[in-house]
């Protein structure tokens, strides 16, 4: 079965500050290259970021880059696009993983892409929330084109059935927004890191 992975690297960061934080150093690398690196070893038949700045392709060599305009960079939009390229180039399972998310580990995303089947996604959660990562089977394509503003899938994946979420500490699913939430997320993996 063909599955692709899709870095969703396009966001206007507007509460980072004039900074894009997909590019700001996160414990010694750009923070977008922490998921990138972790789709990477999960190693899909294909990877796609989609992202509305030069320089974060820059940095995604190994990724099939669909560029976004930035007034068209809203969460929606560019789930939409890179889900049209993995059924593009055959893709029957999208694994969506967003590049302001540090801890997400290949095992969770195998995890994630080994409970979707053809009909049914399958996504992290908390043990409250679903999020990403999520994987969405090809089999959603009308679903996930009707989305519209800044908001992904989650208001298709509320009522997702307890057997298709893959609960994990809520520590791996920190997405980081501001600056501070950045110093704090790098102060507990670097904690980690030393246990």
């Amino acid at each position: 079965m063909t599955n692709a992975a899709v870095l969703l690297a396009a966001g206007h960061s507007r509460r980072f500050g004039r900074d894009d934080k997909l590019l700001a150093k996160f414990l010694g690398k750009p923070l977008v290259l922490h998921a990138a690196d972790a789709l990477e070893r999960f190693a899909p038949d294909h990877l796609v970021a989609v992202v509305s700045s030069q320089d974060v392709a820059d940095v995604l060599p190994h990724f099939d880059v669909q560029m976004i305009p930035g007034t068209l960079a809203e969460q929606s939009e560019s789930l939409k696009r890179g889900y049209a390229r993995a059924i593009e180039l055959g893709a029957r399972r999208i694994l969506v993983v967003l590049g302001d998310m540090p801890f997400v580990t290949p095992g969770l995303l195998a995890k994630v892409v080994g409970q979707a089947t053809d009909t049914l996604p399958a996504a992290a959660s908390d043990g409250k929330t679903v999020m990403p990562p999520v994987c969405l089977p090809a089999t959603w394509s009308d679903a996930i084109n009707a989305l519209t503003g800044d908001r992904g899938a989650a208001a298709l994946l509320r009522d997702l059935p307890e057997q298709q979420r893959i609960v994990v500490k809520t520590a791996a699913l920190t997405d980081i927004d501001t600056p501070e939430a950045m110093v704090l997320a790098e102060q507990a993996g670097s904690s980690a890191d030393q246990d």
